[in-house]
């Protein structure tokens, strides 16, 4: 099967599991292909733990789940060193913490301190971490995906804007429909009835990391016209001049995009047209991870905010402005 085709199983494998979140899914598996970390917002109860567990369950990864904390240290994620007492005398020994690992769920990431969230931002950022003088390296395949609830302000420490530029994109988990919570309720029935059944069938074989490796190097050939290399820099380029465009946009923006967002917009751009088996970006590709990119990234004006515009809004609002290419 080529890398296309093994893809394609996992996400068909991630949606066995997961109902009614398919733009979830491809976010996920956009955000593994474009070796991107993202940020998975959404209510309580809407399965982001366990899309994120349903991608490393199906791939052949080394999962670790960091249940953050008000109380957290940074050694707590980042690992520490450890005294030893041996026969040939005392040594300190790195005791790796559960961000070496390639899939790494963050969940509820804005529960811990500043410092906490530092450590797993440089991480993040450098792929390599730093204890006592002594770097070391995550593995080739790593990728955080760190889940917050927007609901809860009491005990929280909200992610600065700086911080959240780090983050290759902003996925919003949505409530399901009322069909798709009818076969959620079936799908758990069926898994709870499993538990039961000592003879259950056996779990499909998980796809190889060097599937996601061979995916990222087609996709690092996926051609990109001029035309639109200049489309994706005047959607970044109208976040921060949005008084060319209307007179809405300078009202309800303060801050516009960083070059982040250009970097952004091309690597998801090409994993979305290459998942949809085209060798070249199409604007459809730009506009349907858009939103994904751009929403964590603009800061919007206390006048938007008081007229009830949320970035989303905002961002309709650029995509109808910049001209196609």
């Amino acid at each position: 099967m080529s890398p296309l085709d093994q893809i394609a199983a996992l996400r068909t494998r991630m949606g066995e599991s997961i109902i009614g979140q398919r733009d979830v899914i491809e976010r996920l598996i956009i955000g593994l292909l474009a070796n991107g970390n993202l940020l998975i917002e959404g209510l309580p109860g809407l399965a982001k733990t366990r899309a994120v567990k349903a991608l490393s369950t199906n791939l052949e990864a080394e999962f670790s789940r960091i249940q953050f904390t008000p109380d957290m240290l940074p050694a707590d994620v980042t690992g520490t060193e450890v005294y030893h007492q041996t026969s040939e005398g005392a040594e300190f020994r790195f005791e790796a913490g559960p961000i070496f690992a390639n899939v790494v769920l963050a969940d509820e990431i804005n529960r811990a301190p500043a410092k906490v969230q530092a450590a797993l931002l440089e991480a993040m950022e450098e792929r390599q971490v730093t204890v006592a003088g002594t770097t070391h390296k995550m593995p080739p395949l790593f990728i955080v995906m760190a889940t917050q609830n927007p609901i809860e302000q009491e005990g929280t420490y909200p992610l600065p804007e700086a911080q959240m530029d780090r983050f290759l994109m902003h996925v919003q988990v949505l409530y399901p429909s009322v069909e798709d919570e009818v076969e959620v309720i079936r799908l758990v029935r069926r898994e709870e009835q499993q538990t039961h059944d000592k003879s259950g069938a056996t779990a499909p074989e998980a796809i190889a990391q060097d599937i996601v490796f061979a995916a990222r190097a087609e996709i690092g050939k996926t051609h990109v016209s001029d035309a639109m290399d200049r489309y994706m820099a005047d959607l970044v380029q109208a976040t921060r001049t949005p008084a060319a465009l209307s007179e809405d946009l300078a009202r309800w923006i303060d801050v516009g995009a960083s070059p982040r967002a250009s970097l952004a917009l091309d690597k998801c751009a090409r994993a979305h047209a290459w998942l949809q088996s085209r060798d070249y970006v199409d604007p459809v590709d730009v506009r349907a991870i858009l939103h994904d990119v751009f929403r964590h990234r603009l800061t919007l004006s206390f006048e938007a905010q008081g007229d009830g515009v949320s970035a989303d809004q905002v961002i309709d609002e650029i995509a109808a402005q910049v001209a196609l290419p």
